[in-house]
């Protein structure tokens, strides 16, 4: 019975890709690469193959060349909307489910939509349209990926705040880098072809760094090649299926950790194309009554930060943290645990030694992958 239920739930969920547009999505490691250059020779290509293409939303940045490919190419018109004054204009996302072309144009991924708008993040416009049965050519910068927000902020000194969750990414059939060196972005930048000419000299600076764009050039080609990686895997498996891993990331209410945690979780699950969980035990001192309302809040948002990336949430209560670890991973067949590098006093780290060792044995006895993140 067991064994009936799963095949038909294949059989839906193979019907249910199949009526679901299809997606392919550029990356770049920065603005100015190409992307939307790129996005709209292909809209040209396939106009001139007798494909009903149309642009849903392209940003030009009034960049000569890019502007000049708009020529010729069907617009959907943009919704308006009055914020703060103003007449903003944002993708029609019910405009182009309307006119179902079979494929649509959309720039900036990551965006965030005007407020009033259906959606509050553009990314979320394009799962509608795929809903929708339209294939979408999509793209989206490096440092916009949810899980190398850290990286990037490390490389870059910026906190990016228009993200895109990993598992959106993953959502992508095709995924195509754009790339340049360093000399040649750079040499683009100086030229005007990327900003207007009195933010050159700040963007040389700053983002445009030759050491900054060599480090986020290896981020995107790591990201495609990761992503390659996971589509022939999973047409493999889908042929002959492999062991597939399983991964735990067990958090505390500890902010920035459990964040760590949670986002290099994510990339090893995208990495190895395996289900992943988030495990939080709260311990008596952290109850409803006595956890502390700034702690509450950023365990929420870490929650919610897994649920985005595409984790699914465990919460269980109990004293003893090991051995709520090792319930999980043999109800869930886990192969991997990911936890923290613990800050923690010598006093505190001599009374846990007992804890951390029992834990150790226990996993080296279930044969579990133990995985200690900075």
């Amino acid at each position: 019975m067991e064994e009936t239920r799963k095949s038909a739930e294949h059989f839906l969920d193979l019907i249910q890709k199949s009526r679901r547009g299809k997606f392919k999505l550029y990356i770049g490691m920065s603005a100015g690469v190409g992307k939307s250059y790129r996005m709209l020779q292909e809209a040209h290509t396939l106009l001139d193959n007798g494909i009903d293409v149309k642009i849903g939303f392209i940003e030009t940045h009034q960049r000569k060349e890019t502007h000049a490919l708009l020529e010729g190419l069907p617009v959907v018109p943009r919704r308006k909307l009055f914020y703060k004054g103003k007449e903003l204009e944002e993708l029609d996302v019910q405009a182009v489910i309307n006119l179902r072309p079979e494929v649509v144009i959309v720039d900036e991924l990551a965006h965030t939509n005007i407020e009033g708008s259906k959606n509050e993040k553009r990314w979320q416009d394009v799962m509608n349209i795929l809903d929708a049965g339209i294939n979408v050519i999509s793209a989206v910068n490096i440092q916009h990926i949810e899980s190398l927000n850290e990286d990037v902020r490390e490389i870059t000194g910026v906190e990016v705040k228009e993200r895109v969750p990993d598992s959106v990414v993953s959502q992508a059939d095709e995924v195509v880098n754009i790339d340049l060196t360093a000399d040649e972005l750079i040499t683009r930048l100086k030229k005007g072809k990327i900003y207007e000419q009195a933010k050159i000299e700040t963007a040389l600076n700053n983002f445009f760094k030759s050491e900054h764009i060599l480090q986020l050039r290896e981020l995107a080609l790591k990201e495609v090649a990761s992503q390659v990686e996971r589509k022939v895997e999973t047409e493999i498996t889908m042929v002959n299926p492999l062991k597939r891993e399983k991964l735990l990331a067990c958090i505390s209410s500890n902010e920035k950790t459990a964040k760590n945690v949670i986002r290099k979780t994510a990339r090893l699950a995208n990495y190895y194309n395996g289900k992943w969980y988030v495990l939080y035990v709260q311990t008596p001192n952290e109850s409803a009554d006595k956890i502390a309302l700034d702690k509450q809040r950023h365990l929420i948002n870490n929650l919610k930060l897994a649920t985005e990336l595409g984790a699914e949430i465990i919460k269980t209560e109990g004293r003893n943290v090991t051995r709520a670890i090792m319930e999980q991973c043999e109800q869930r067949k886990i192969t991997t645990v990911c936890i923290g590098k613990p800050h923690l006093n010598l006093l505190k780290v001599l009374l846990a030694t007992d804890t951390f060792n029992s834990l150790l044995n226990k996993l080296s006895k279930e044969n579990i992958d133990l995985v200690i993140l900075s």
